[in-house]
């Protein structure tokens, strides 16, 4: 088959398109940039905004499946620019789906859609979205995983996998994050009790939406639903944190602050940072206090059950495998 992986230059996107080419398959990539590494492995690359439905359409011609990957990450920014990129991106994705008679779209997603601030323990594809969201990411991506759902019918068949904290080799957002604060004596944790946290390595993550992709037609049994992915490890959060910096040989975090003593941090930064306009991300926001100090992983049976999903790297594996790529690439000694 021939597929479009939006945001195919990222970390995920990326991993998806080397699974795609190793089994065979023609691949294109839209994207803001263009990446030497996509050139080098051959892949015809669109740099434009999946924001215009143009760029979109161009990109999208005389494929077979479209894998939208593509999304405006983080935790703080203009709400204006994370519905462009996630909701408009995905409004535009759908339409060129129809427009071209693509009948087939895997949705890459998120666990932080049904997270209100409060534990999930063991949680499974029937948790409802919250009424409010304290971040504008979760926000539009669970408005765009809705639109990807309900898009699904005889003629496009869809489906959203929500992949928790992907990290590994090549990681360009939490692992960096994690070692830039830890080198930094920056992090502390949250809360006083050890909540459980699934995490999926890349490899993981990559080989679900190839598996989904393999399953998905038109009225297939994974058509029009979403599904959890995750090593299926679930660790108390902290120990993964210290794990990762371990890798880096990093010391692990020592301080402690409450749960609540974060919140009211995250509150009176996102004040400041609105009433001054100040660039950049604050250092800390509600939602990521609420999400370091609770409880959230999966329980993964729909995925295994509907289209075979086995994470095949186990967390111990992929840590060896990031010190490996830490030292290779002289970010450790």
């Amino acid at each position: 088959m021939k597929a479009l992986v939006t945001g195919g230059g990222g970390f995920l996107g990326k991993a998806i398109v080397r699974k795609l080419l190793d089994a065979g398959h023609e691949v294109t990539s839209i994207s803001r940039n263009i990446y030497p590494e996509l050139t080098a492995l051959g892949v015809p690359q669109y740099n434009g905004d999946i924001a215009n439905f143009d760029a979109v359409l161009k990109a999208a011609e005389d494929c077979d499946i479209v894998f939208h990957v593509a999304a405006k990450a983080g935790i703080w920014g203009r709400y204006k620019d994370y519905y462009s990129a996630n909701v408009k991106g995905t409004e535009n994705i759908i339409s060129v789906c129809r427009t071209l008679s693509i009948d087939k779209l895997v949705y890459t997603s998120s666990p932080s859609v049904v997270f209100d601030g409060k534990d999930i323990e063991n949680g499974n594809e029937s948790l409802p979205y919250p009424e409010k969201y304290e971040a504008y990411y979760p926000k539009t991506k669970a408005i765009a995983e809705q639109m990807v759902l309900d898009a699904n019918d005889p003629e496009l068949a869809t489906v959203a996998l929500r992949p928790h904290l992907i990290w590994g080799p090549g990681d360009n957002h939490l692992v960096p994050r994690i070692i830039a604060k830890g080198k930094a004596g920056k992090l502390k944790q949250i809360g006083n009790h050890p909540c459980l946290v699934d995490t999926v390595y890349i490899d993981n993550a990559a080989a679900a939406h190839i598996e989904a992709a393999e399953k998905l037609e038109p009225g297939s049994v994974i058509a029009g639903k979403a599904y959890f992915i995750s090593n299926g490890e679930p660790l108390p959060l902290w120990d993964t944190v210290n794990k990762i910096l371990a890798a880096a040989d990093i010391a692990p975090v020592k301080g402690r602050i409450s749960t609540n003593a974060a919140v009211a941090a995250g509150f009176l930064c996102e004040t400041i940072w609105k009433l001054l306009s100040l660039s950049g991300e604050p250092p800390i926001t509600r939602f990521v206090a609420r999400e370091m100090s609770t409880a959230h992983w999966f329980d993964l049976s729909a995925a295994k059950r509907d289209f075979g999903y086995n994470p095949e790297i186990s967390i111990d594996e992929g840590l060896k495998r990031l010190r490996e790529y830490l030292t290779r690439n002289k970010i450790i000694a």
